[in-house]
């Protein structure tokens, strides 16, 4: 029996990794036999396309190229990874956790065209990846919302202050901006299940957003 494909999605600096890990840690505690995986998945040659893509190898601005190869790049990606490295284990009944998936394509690709494309990118895109290419479809999507000026602040700590560490997502500031709306679009038209990150207080503590995001969780796999 297949197990559950969850995903952890959201901006750049939102926080995907650290709840990733929170998800993990919380779900193995409980007994269940718990996966994660993060895409890229920069250690691999998998990812070599990606790679290049936003080190700027292929131009300096997102826009340099065009969605539905960008695309490409980062499916291929994910098909090298689940085939080497989960399907067993997914196909065994593991909870599979992954910090980013094809999601992130809908987010991030979509921003580079009019809103009027991005229906007709998303239904390609999921039929590209989940049919045609056969990767799993996610049980579940849970969108960490963040203003994209609050993830910038937490990405400048994290590289500690030195922007040439940035990808060229990271550093194109009007681009983020553009990826929240597309965020927000796809997490309603898709039924993502939202967790607000930020209060009247700023950005709310990790193990708060923890808490929402088991609940989230819990409910899916208790159904």
């Amino acid at each position: 029996m297949k197990g559950r494909l969850i995903v952890i999605e959201g901006l750049d600096g939102s926080g995907k990794a650290t709840q990733t890990a929170i998800l993990c840690e919380k779900l193995r505690n409980m007994g269940l036999e718990v996966d994660n995986y993060s895409f890229p998945d920069y250690e691999s040659e998998s990812s070599l396309l990606v790679r290049m893509y936003l080190d700027g190898k292929f131009g300096d601005d997102p826009n340099s190229v065009n969605p539905y190869t960008a695309s490409c790049f980062f499916a291929c990606d994910r098909y090298a990874s689940y085939k080497t490295k989960w399907m067993e284990d997914y196909q065994n009944g593991h909870i599979i956790i992954c910090d980013r998936y094809t999601t992130s394509n809908a987010v991030h690709q979509c921003s580079k065209l009019p809103e009027g494309e991005w229906d007709s990118f998303i239904e390609w895109l999921y039929d590209f990846e989940y049919k045609k290419i056969g990767i799993p479809e996610p049980d579940c999507v849970v969108y960490l919302r963040v203003d994209p000026e609050i993830g910038q602040k937490l990405l400048s700590s994290r590289y500690n202050g030195d922007e040439k560490k940035k990808d060229i997502h990271e550093k194109d500031v009007e681009y983020l901006k553009k990826s929240r709306i597309t965020a927000d679009y796809c997490a309603d038209k898709c039924r993502w299940k939202t967790v607000e990150c930020v209060d009247n207080n700023g950005m709310r503590t990790p193990e708060d957003i923890g808490e929402d995001v088991l609940d989230i969780v819990r409910g899916l796999l208790n159904t």
